[in-house]
């Protein structure tokens, strides 16, 4: 008997704003100047807040830190996607995120310099707690789609990752459970390159990640990750599919980690500085001030005064983390369990 094709299938890549600045009109979102100047101000917010926490960590004032810088458009374009309504499952690199969305900075600062007590999310918020340990955080947030599911809320959930957590057990167990139940997700995959100092070619056989999501039964799409406004069309599409009650996708977003992977790390014992400059020439920055000076609203003057705001709200920041008290003994049992141990409630004690 001839062979028969039983399932076939594409990736499709998503490029809108290229990094000369040009963008494709018949697939720019709709969205106002108002709201791309918006878009533009949050990723200077996050590579100021990048910038300060590096050299705060190397002032001895902070504890180790994950640079974000490069990955501002995946993280902005995602934030811009997302509802007060939808949760938010971040790893350890989505500072860019948390700020779009207004999550307290001397918080985020103060969680950095290794204070737990800063785990604890404003009740405003719908985002987890930071997750270290890679890909721990996928199966958390499938439960949480499952049981937006049975509340029938209006919402979807938005889960975090780079390309190291897609080999990870984590990653296939919940891709799999999100696939069957048709649970209401994004998987939002940062692939800036490198798990640490794996290359993305040392991970996987895969022509993409995104691809990875044909084989759970839902669609994978992949991004340019340094384009913004591709971030959002794509994520955006995302969610509201997944509010609609179709199922889960996962958004493959291809950028770039330009500084180290943590500030413990030093990337030029793996990288070359031929690849570190190729990158840098697609800074999502310098592509979105392209394309506002197209549109007549970026001037080296009205960027000189978003950078201010940023530097400004970054360094009363930094003043109000390095105000708050420490903490007390007794506090480092709270919130470790909803009901703590009989040992732990000794080991309080005894504090």
């Amino acid at each position: 008997m001839p062979d028969t094709v039983i399932a076939t299938f594409q990736v499709r890549q998503l490029t809108i704003l290229d990094p000369s600045g040009d963008v494709d009109l018949a697939l720019l979102p709709k969205l106002s100047d108002d709201r791309l100047w918006e878009m533009y101000r949050f990723m200077v917010l996050t590579r100021v807040f990048d910038e300060r926490a590096v050299s705060l960590q190397r002032e001895g004032r902070m504890g180790t830190y994950p640079p974000v810088k490069g990955q501002e458009a995946t993280q902005v374009g995602s934030a811009f996607a997302l509802t007060k309504e939808d949760w938010i499952f971040p790893s350890f690199r989505e500072m860019g995120v948390h700020l779009t969305l207004g999550f307290p900075i001397p918080q985020l600062l103060q969680y950095w310099t290794g204070d737990e007590r800063a785990q604890r999310i404003p009740e405003q918020f719908k985002i987890f707690p930071f997750c270290v340990a890679v890909g721990s955080q996928l199966p958390q947030a499938v439960g949480a789609a499952l049981a937006v599911r049975y509340r029938r809320e209006p919402a979807a959930v938005a889960v975090f990752f780079g390309d190291g957590a897609t080999s990870k057990g984590d990653f296939h167990e919940a891709m799999n459970m999100a696939g069957v139940y048709r649970l209401p997700i994004v998987f939002i995959c940062q692939n800036n390159q490198w798990a640490i100092s794996v290359p993305v070619k040392g991970q996987t056989a895969s022509a993409t990640l995104a691809q990875k999501a044909v084989g759970y039964g839902f669609e994978g799409i992949q991004v340019d990750g340094n384009d913004v406004l591709a971030v959002y069309a794509a994520v955006s599409g995302a969610l509201e599919k997944a509010r609609r009650g179709e199922g889960p996708a996962m958004v493959e977003c291809l950028t770039y980690r330009m500084a180290d992977h943590t500030t413990a790390d030093d990337a030029g014992r793996y990288r070359s500085p031929e690849e570190v400059e190729y990158w840098r020439s697609r800074d999502p920055l310098l592509r979105m001030e392209r394309y506002l000076e197209s549109r007549g609203r970026w001037t080296p003057e009205a960027a000189g005064e978003v950078r201010g705001w940023a530097t400004a709200a970054i360094d009363q920041a930094v003043r109000e983390m390095e105000e708050i008290p420490p903490p007390e003994p007794a506090e480092l049992f709270e919130g470790a369990l909803a009901e703590l141990t009989p040992r732990q409630k000794r080991q309080r004690k005894e504090r």
